[in-house]
């Protein structure tokens, strides 16, 4: 019996978003499709929200050993997205070192637009082996938020960056006025993840954490992201840097920060309390107008608190893209 709906044009794996503003002016979709094991889900649009939200997906909360997603999102003139997740995005074992599963993400963000991607982590199980490349597109007035981040794995039964491999690129790209020659390299960051590294460093993947159970990569770039990327780099300069020892015992340094310190003062105080206490290690650096956010924690939860500690405290993404944009971190 022959089917009455059309064949179907997209390739297993394969996905599209075209967020676009409506004739209402919210920000709206304009194109949702997908395929196998990939699946897209946009909750109904509400009078007051701030971006569109679209929730990214897969088929039994995770991609099986040798499966393949590819994502192209276009976000057009003066819209924001939004793209969250469900829960971490589990990558299951693969059957041997050779079948790789992989996960890629084209994106062009248009003039005055904004994306914001904020998701739950990757967990890699053991045995298993990941390759990610997620390649932004950007106009000169476009903006930018990425969160890139992977744990490592199922703690509660052993895994301990037990994977075989994971690796991730992002890329930045100008296009448009403010790349005349063509479209402009503006950052390529890149993470490999390897248990093979042992015969190049002389320590394997596990010791080369140092007890951290998460690491992430947090990236802002545009115009909505500048003061958030300004908040990143002022509270890294404020960071206390060796030799600047103090000497005074905890109770008596505790009573008289808490007397002598500003509202923002001891909040910091009490954030570097919590960073030692979670184990964060973080830096943050601006290469070529975007804000490279680095950083590492002994837990995933701890590393969620910190991150959305962060981002709550600045405000921009709640006030720009709304609360629901939070909703991984929070």
């Amino acid at each position: 019996m022959l089917s009455p709906f059309p064949k179907s044009n997209t390739t297993k794996g394969e996905g599209h978003i075209v967020a676009r503003l409506l004739p209402n002016g919210l920000p709206g979709l304009e194109t949702v499709t997908y395929r196998y094991p990939l699946k897209l889900i946009s909750p109904t649009p509400t009078a007051d929200q701030k971006s569109t939200v679209v929730f990214l997906l897969s088929y039994g909360g995770g991609l099986v050993g040798g499966d393949s997603i590819q994502l192209a999102v276009e976000v057009t003139q003066n819209t924001k997205l939004s793209v969250v997740t469900q829960g971490h995005t589990k990558i299951f074992k693969s059957p041997s070192p050779d079948v790789v599963t992989r996960q890629g993400l084209s994106v062009r963000v248009d003039k005055d637009a904004g994306l914001c991607l904020l998701p739950d982590p990757v967990q890699p199980f053991a045995g298993s082996v990941y390759e990610q490349t997620q390649v932004f597109t950007v106009t000169a007035s476009a903006s930018l938020c990425l969160l890139d981040w992977v744990t490592q794995g199922r703690s509660a039964r052993g895994e301990d960056w037990s994977f075989v491999r994971w690796k991730g690129r992002n890329e930045i790209w100008l296009t448009g006025e403010g790349a005349p020659a063509g479209d402009r390299l503006l950052l390529r960051d890149t993470v490999v993840l390897d248990e093979g590294s042992h015969a190049r460093t002389g320590r394997g993947l596990r010791a080369s954490m140092h007890g951290h159970g998460l690491f992430g990569t947090l990236i802002l770039r545009g115009k909505q992201m500048a003061r958030l990327g300004d908040f990143f780099l002022a509270e890294f300069s404020s960071l206390p840097r060796l030799g600047a020892r103090d000497f005074r015992s905890a109770e008596a340094r505790e009573k008289e920060d808490g007397n002598n310190k500003s509202t923002e003062e001891q909040w910091r105080l009490s954030r570097l309390k919590a960073e030692k206490q979670h184990g964060i290690l973080w830096s943050a650096a601006s290469i070529r107008g975007c804000v490279v956010v680095k950083f590492g924690a002994n837990t995933v939860e701890g590393g969620r608190l910190w991150i959305g500690d962060m981002l709550s405290r600045e405000g921009t993404i709640s006030e720009l893209y709304g609360d629901q944009a939070m909703m991984c971190v929070t």
